[in-house]
């Protein structure tokens, strides 16, 4: 058979039933399925913005120190003749006892001798007085027998004049003369110089009679007592033991009230402060006038002390600003104070040395209230009434713990998203899952 004859015979056959099998299967073959587009939707959970009063808090820890300290000091030296038994490290003594007394002996031989020079001082100024008498009369007579010689010459030389008495007479009268005038003259520099003598005197029996206190105060510096209630820190002296001038015979500790210094950022004090510290115009942080500003805001402190699984608490007031920056640390010092740090009930005294934790506790201020979680680098993400989102640029008031305060730039009821989404696209679709597990939370912290 011929190619073509072939061609026309089989293959065309062949082809035209394939391609009728073909566009069939075509034909009847059920067209694909058509998937309308549809928006995402995420899920997130939301908590809804609450507005509430939130006291501002700053914790700092410090060691307690006694507010008061005595440090008793010996002024005169001595053989201790009496130390108190209960002067020993850690017993407590009352107010006005007796912690020291040194041998009278020395002192009181001091105030003897003092008064014997003062008795003989005295005894020499009534000498001086009795000696002025005798002289005063002494001058009487030695001016009337001069006035005799004064006469006796007259009349030597009227008798000389007349040639009837010779030179060697004339000059016996007159030498008779200047010896009386002499001893008048004796007597009367003796009388001048009794007002400088008596001066003198004077002036001595001050001096004994300052060394006389001074005796008597030494006397009264041999005993020590304790000026107010206090727990000794320090015992450095024995009965019959030799105690110099200047020397320490124990150190005490104030048990009426405690002092601790707790240290805390400057960054915290200035939150603590908040807008109190802008409306009082303090710009510099000087310790007087943080002092003031503290003061006058009603802050309250509480100290705190661990004790295993217990914790202790005292109210304190806050006392001062330290005037201070640790260059280390960067810190300042607040020092609060607690009173009756030794007669609470129920409570451990708070000894020096204590290692406390400082709680300080602003007014309350109001605002909205949201998780620090949900604060994210200036930000906060909410979703509408429309449940889309929302990035919003806030500016926080006050961040304390796990919670934000904002008094603007977020309105109360807002519902802020709490779990964020990846990616983050502004107004994207939304399905909301309130977290009131976390709402909770938000409510107690705050509180």
């Amino acid at each position: 058979m011929k190619p073509i004859v072939k061609l026309i015979v089989i293959t065309v056959p062949v082809v035209v039933a394939a391609a009728l099998v073909l566009g069939n299967i075509i034909a009847n073959k059920t067209p694909p399925a058509r998937v309308e587009l549809r928006e995402r939707v995420t899920v997130v959970r939301v908590i809804e913005a609450q507005k509430m009063a939130v006291r501002p808090r700053l914790s700092g820890f410090g060691l307690v120190a006694p507010s008061r300290t005595y440090e008793a000091i010996s002024q005169v030296g001595g053989t201790a003749d009496y130390v108190n038994p209960a002067l020993r490290k850690g017993e407590i003594i009352p107010e006005g006892a007796l912690l020291l007394r040194l041998s009278p002996e020395d002192f009181n031989l001091a105030i003897a001798q003092a008064r014997a020079n003062i008795g003989a001082a005295e005894a020499k100024l009534a000498e001086l007085a009795v000696s002025e008498l005798n002289q005063q009369a002494a001058l009487t007579i030695e001016e009337d027998a001069l006035a005799l010689k004064a006469t006796d010459l007259a009349r030597s030389e009227s008798l000389f004049t007349s040639q009837t008495i010779s030179q060697s007479v004339l000059d016996n009268a007159r030498a008779a003369h200047l010896a009386q005038s002499q001893k008048v003259q004796g007597i009367r520099s003796g009388l001048a110089l009794l007002p400088t003598q008596r001066a003198a005197q004077n002036e001595q029996i001050a001096v004994y009679r300052a060394s006389l206190a001074s005796a008597e105060l030494n006397l009264a510096r041999s005993e020590l007592r304790l000026p107010f209630t206090a727990r000794v820190s320090l015992a450095t002296v024995e009965e019959g033991q030799f105690v110099k001038a200047g020397q320490t015979i124990a150190s005490f500790d104030g048990i009426e009230a405690a002092d601790v210094e707790a240290q805390v950022t400057v960054a915290d004090l200035s939150r603590l402060l908040g807008e109190a510290r802008a409306q009082s115009g303090l710009l510099a942080f000087d310790p007087e006038s943080m002092s003031n500003v503290l003061q006058s805001l009603g802050i309250e402190a509480i100290v705190r002390l661990q004790l295993g699984s217990d914790v202790a608490e005292w109210p304190a007031t806050l006392d001062r600003i330290s005037n201070v920056i640790d260059p280390k640390s960067g810190t300042l010092g607040v020092i609060v104070r607690v009173e009756s740090a030794y007669g609470t009930a129920g409570q451990p005294p708070l000894t020096k040395g204590m290692f406390v934790e400082v709680e300080l506790i602003a007014p309350a201020t109001a605002g909205v209230v949201i998780p620090r979680a949900a604060l994210d680098e200036g930000r906060v993400l909410l979703a509408d009434s429309a449940g889309r989102l929302v990035v919003q640029p806030v500016a926080p008031t006050l961040v304390q713990g796990e919670i934000v305060l904002m008094k603007e730039g977020l309105a109360a009821g807002s519902l802020v998203v709490v779990s964020t989404p990846r990616p983050v696209i502004p107004g994207m679709l939304l399905s909301l899952t309130r977290d009131e597990a976390l709402m909770q939370q938000l409510l107690g912290a705050a509180q």
